[in-house]
């Protein structure tokens, strides 16, 4: 449900939800990036054998995708989809959730190869985009402001066999650097396909950018790559935005090492700050900066409480603003929620909604939430829509309401909250508020007093013109 200038509590979800969401802290979410349940076998030599033979594709035409909304303001918040999305639903199921990411415009990103689409180009030369264009098809019906992420890559770039592709190695491969260029080529390659998409993150997470004999990212490794990424991009469209370094920020709970950033939420892993200091240095330009990362410490908890661990999103927002000269910073990836946390969905749904507070008043410009769908029915912890049933889950309203109430440049406005467990967030015409507690809780706020059930987040006009 999407807020409107009246009141509106969030629908709260009719089922209790038992296990939470399991978060790495250095490197995020590699248990939820593997594309393909299939068993792949690997070479003694540690080579690729591959598990999934190319075959022959006939050539398509490129999709017609309609141009992204005019709209007056970027819409600032979005979604990443994975490899169950919408357009594996179906078809009344997917007609509900084009109607869910169409009623307010939002940004819409897919990978180029894994997270719901194959190899695009499983030989030199041989392209397949059948999958890619399927999912550029369904946001651009569905109102998208269309981001492509260029992760990952086809195996014969990685060391392996042209026309096959093991996906047990998709996500923790990076492209040799003798193939940087064939990579830059299939960038340039995946933007003629596409005209309509103006924004590009170049690769996910560092993956396969780990110096193992130094203990730290390959951060010169990347940035040859990102560089050879880029100008290739900006010669089919100087308009295109290409943003890097993907960087996976992870924290301790105590004084662990020497950092330049820390709060009370923890300790930022310096080498991840290194990492993107090196690639800000080197370079050939960027039009964003892009990281992502989890409020949850390498033990796995969220310091000092769960909502104030949100607190280290802002502190990295203004320090990557602060090193970068002000580029405008985007979060490919967040997580709040530590494995095996016991949270039910009003819980999970209020600290997502503390943390897109964080994120709107640190000046984030764009923030994309990793959509959790999965294939069948069943519960679906933190997902937009019930799987294979339809109907729409509480994460959807909460992101409908901050990409229409604040997009990306919104001015902010000060609002008096009398209770501390009460947080919240306001523009002229609109704010919204968030019960951090498991009980209910009366507050007065902008002189009315309003109460609050148990983590209930509440909408409520301000009477603006």
């Amino acid at each position: 449900m999407i807020p409107t200038d009246g009141r509106h509590a969030r629908r709260r979800s009719p089922w209790p939800i038992a296990v939470g969401a399991g978060i790495l802290a250095v490197v995020l979410v590699a248990g939820i990036m593997v594309y393909t349940s299939m068993h792949s076998k690997t070479r003694e030599d540690g080579g690729f054998a591959g598990s999934e033979v190319a075959t022959g594709q006939p050539a398509a035409p490129a999709p017609t995708l309609e141009a992204p909304p005019m709209l007056d303001s970027w819409p600032r918040w979005g979604v990443t989809h994975t490899q169950y999305s919408a357009d594996n639903e179906p078809a009344p199921v997917a007609e509900q959730a084009r109607g869910l990411f169409g009623r307010v415009p939002m940004v819409q990103n897919q990978h180029i190869m894994g997270w719901g689409v194959g190899n695009p180009e499983p030989s030199p030369g041989q392209y397949n985009f059948r999958d890619l264009d399927r999912r550029l098809t369904f946001m651009s019906s569905s109102r998208a402001v269309p981001v492509i992420t260029l992760c990952c890559a086809p195996d014969w770039m990685k060391g392996g066999q042209a026309g096959r592709t093991d996906w047990s190695k998709n996500h923790t491969v990076a492209p040799e650097p003798e193939h940087f260029d064939d990579f830059a080529a299939l960038a340039a390659r995946v933007a003629r396909q596409y005209p309509t998409v103006k924004h590009y993150m170049v690769w996910n997470e560092f993956k396969g950018f780990w110096d193992t004999t130094a203990n730290q990212w390959d951060a010169r490794g990347y940035t040859e790559m990102y560089n050879k990424v880029y100008d290739a991009l900006k010669k089919v469209d100087k308009t295109i935005q290409v943003g890097g370094p993907y960087m996976p920020i992870g924290s301790s709970s105590g004084a662990s090492g020497t950092s330049e950033l820390s709060g009370s939420w923890g300790t930022v892993d310096q080498r991840a700050l290194d990492g993107i200091k090196y690639w800000i240095q080197h370079k050939k330009g960027a039009d964003f900066i892009v990281v992502d990362g989890a409020t949850m410490t390498t033990d796995k908890g969220n310091v000092p409480d769960d909502f104030a661990a949100v607190g280290k999103f802002g502190a990295i927002t203004a320090w990557l603003r602060e090193q970068s000269g002000d580029l405008p910073v985007w979060w490919a990836e967040w997580y709040v929620e530590p494995e095996n946390s016991g949270w039910n969905e009003d819980k999970r749904t209020a600290v997502q909604a503390a943390a897109l507070m964080e994120f709107a008043r640190s000046g984030v410009t764009t923030a994309l939430y990793w959509n959790p769908q999965q294939k069948g029915a069943g519960e679906c912890p933190g997902c937009l829509w019930t799987p294979n049933e339809g109907g729409e889950l509480p994460m959807a309203g909460l992101l409908s309401g901050f990409a229409k109430w604040f997009p990306s440049g919104v001015p902010l406005a000060g609002v008096q909250v009398s209770d501390p467990r009460v947080k919240a967030l306001a523009q002229e015409r609109q704010m919204v508020l968030v019960n951090t507690a498991g009980e209910q809780v009366t507050a007065t706020v902008d002189g009315r007093q309003v109460g609050l059930a148990p983590y209930e987040i509440k909408w409520s006009g301000r009477g603006g013109e």
